[in-house]
């Protein structure tokens, strides 16, 4: 293939329609891998990278966070070298991002779920740690909510999170979050967000008659400064936190374990975030995290192939493996197994492994 594609031909037999001018990109040398996307995802990733350079030496792949729905723009944008090689993503790929991959060329794609992560509702050791219910969680940020025992929706009256829930604090609700092109704050909706909504069930019985609408009402976060868009950079959110006692942070577990001195993870209906509670998916907040691969660019950017057999290596992804000091809760071993022979095979994924 990197020999037609050198020649600039096109060819079906290469498993898709290629362009020349797309031919000819793919066929510039670039002797580095570049890899976009989540900034959850963005430490794990940092370090594997980082030890595959040292261990090989091998040009250092460019790891850049962009936001799991900046990096799979990036991504799905073409073949060749112009484009990123891999993306992370706290969440599955979408079929929207899946198609557009499709149209612009981006034919075979791998699909590498790496662990497990939690996110937290964190605030700072200085004051004294939430304990929240997913009801609580929605009532706090959503955009509207249920008026009383009517089934209506009003905007969101609550101030305060003892307004919430006579139980909480008598703070003011200051939530710093994620922007929403970030996979965090997707799974976040999906996960805190809707649980909480399903609490109330004459909106739980709208999603069979009408999903859109049932999304529109759990999914939209409030916009009357009670949510904040810290944007993708989760250490940023944490400093924030350190200096704001009263103020709450959406990001991933990773980021708690690794400023347990400064902040603290929200007890979430009844259960603590911890590596344990992750990892046997008691903790409701909890979601898979990801890395995508272009099999179009392995053989033509070097060290592809070496990168993820280094990133689906025990010694980096298993339950005593290196990842699991950046906060990684790793999968059980047949699973891990199950997605490294797929990585070795280079198996593309298929329209029906989206969940």
């Amino acid at each position: 293939m990197k020999a037609l594609l050198r020649n600039g031909i096109c060819s079906l037999g290469v498993g898709a329609v290629l362009s020349l001018a797309g031919a000819q990109a793919l066929a510039q040398s670039r002797d580095y891998i570049s890899i976009v996307g989540s900034s959850t995802v963005y430490p794990f990733v940092t370090v594997v990278a980082e030890r595959f350079g040292r261990s090989t030496g091998a040009t250092t792949p460019k790891v850049e966070s962009t936001g799991t729905g900046g990096g799979m723009k990036l991504f799905c944008a073409g073949v060749g070298t112009a484009h990123p090689d891999l993306t992370g993503a706290s969440r599955q790929i979408k079929k929207s991002e899946f198609e557009q991959c499709q149209t612009n060329g981006v034919q075979d794609v791998l699909e590498v779920q790496i662990g497990f992560d939690g996110i937290v509702l964190a605030n700072s050791v200085k004051t004294k740690a939430l304990e929240l219910t997913t009801k609580d969680i929605f009532l706090a940020l959503a955009k509207e909510v249920p008026d009383g025992d009517a089934e209506k929706l009003i905007a969101n009256p609550y101030t305060t999170w003892k307004q919430v829930n006579p139980a909480l604090p008598d703070t003011r609700i200051e939530v710093l979050g994620p922007p929403p092109t970030s996979g965090t704050r997707d799974a976040f909706a999906e996960l805190a967000m809707e649980a909480g909504c399903k609490s109330f069930g004459w909106i739980k019985a709208i999603k069979d008659a009408d999903k859109e609408r049932f999304q529109a009402i759990c999914h939209a976060l409030r916009e009357d400064g009670h949510f904040i868009e810290a944007g993708e950079n989760d250490n940023l959110i944490v400093q924030k936190l350190d200096t704001n006692p009263k103020a709450v942070g959406i990001f991933g577990f990773s980021f708690l374990e690794q400023n347990s001195d400064k902040v603290q993870g929200s007890v979430i209906n009844g259960v603590a975030p911890t590596f344990d509670t992750i990892a046997d998916k008691s903790y409701p907040v909890s979601r898979p995290l990801f890395v995508y691969a272009k099999k179009a660019h392995v053989g033509v950017v070097p060290n592809i192939k070496g990168f993820l057999a280094e990133l689906t290596s025990d010694r980096a992804w298993g339950t005593e493996g290196y990842l699991t000091d950046k906060g990684l809760i790793p999968m059980p071993e047949n699973q891990r197994q199950a997605v490294a022979s797929r990585v070795k095979n280079l198996t593309p994924m298929t329209a029906s492994d989206l969940k």
